[in-house]
């Protein structure tokens, strides 16, 4: 009977037991950018209200670097049993494609539940002269390679619709990388760093201090925190993105803990003060079931490819 268990507990028939009293020691919650982002504040946000949700600490933990490689990384090299958790973004679906020699595979994440959806804004700093999207682009065919732009890695959002951007319009732009949105936007308040597109939650506040403009938000419609702002098809640029945050974790998690985990965010996510934090700063609050955000992964990483095909961005 001894011999049994032991196999029993070699082969994993253990993991379902172990769930029952999960959680029974602090959580960390991951995510591969730097304090004070627009990944960080709703992070926050989230693990102060799982904390007082399950009884245990869940602590933030910033580990920027390599387009938030690095962090995904750390969740993935560590035991798949819920403690530690990922803030996932659109870059560890589009990691798994960007690296011609992967670190990991889609397979290995699972997603928890959706936590945000926002569009993203194009903040341009005072330095040029440019008022409208329209005069930007001008300006820099006028310009062609004087203007830069700031960018979170190779496949980051930030890199892929600045070149989509150029391409559709013809501008040309020098792309300068950062480890983390705050520091590209003081680069663009001081003007060392010309635009950037960016989440809403990043700009807004330089925004409404007239730090820097925002020149159009790449959305279907105009956002409710910058009401006088145009989508990019209002300027007359055919093209439109969003991006998503969620809460992940490693394959193989058992599935008591993520439909736990599932049922505690998504409680938080629909909760009327974290609807006020995100949709105040240009999200929208978005929950989800672990299947429905787990096709999105994958759709993230399908329509990926093509862009990144396209623009010759994989790295070794």
């Amino acid at each position: 009977m001894r011999n049994l268990l032991a196999v029993c507990a070699l082969i994993g028939w253990g993991a379902p037991v172990a769930a029952d009293d999960y959680p029974s020691r602090p959580i960390r919650l991951v995510l591969g950018f730097t304090a004070g982002g627009p990944t960080d504040i709703p992070a926050r946000f989230l693990a102060d209200r799982l904390s007082a949700s399950l009884g245990k600490p869940v602590v933030v933990e910033n580990k920027p670097g390599a387009g938030a490689l690095l962090a995904a990384m750390d969740v993935l090299s560590r035991p798949r049993d819920g403690y530690d958790l990922l803030l996932c973004t659109y870059f560890d679906a589009v990691n798994t494609l960007l690296y011609r020699n992967a670190k990991y595979k889609l397979s290995d994440i699972v997603g928890i539940s959706l936590i945000a959806r926002y569009s993203y804004a194009v903040a341009v700093s005072h330095a040029l002269p440019a008022q409208s999207f329209i005069e930007l682009v001008e300006f820099t065919k006028q310009h062609p390679e004087r203007v830069n732009y700031g960018h979170l890695g190779a496949a980051s959002t930030q890199n892929l619709l600045a070149k989509k951007l150029e391409k559709l319009t013809g501008m040309k732009m020098t792309p300068i990388p950062y480890k983390g949105t705050p520091e590209a936007m003081q680069e663009i308040v001081a003007g060392r760093t010309h635009l950037m597109v960016s989440p809403p939650l990043a700009v807004l506040p330089m925004y409404q201090s007239k730090q820097v403009k925002v020149l159009a938000v790449t959305g279907n419609e105009r956002l409710v925190s910058m009401p006088e702002v145009p989508t990019l098809k209002e300027s007359g640029i055919p093209f439109s993105a969003y991006a998503w945050l969620g809460v992940c974790a490693g394959s193989g998690t058992p599935q008591p803990i993520v439909d736990l985990l599932n049922g505690r965010v998504v409680e938080i996510v629909n909760s009327a003060d974290y609807r006020a934090l995100v949709e105040k700063s240009g999200s929208v609050a978005v929950s989800s079931t672990a299947r429905e955000f787990g096709a999105l992964i994958e759709e993230t990483a399908n329509d990926a490819a093509p862009i990144i095909r396209e623009f010759g961005v994989q790295l070794d």
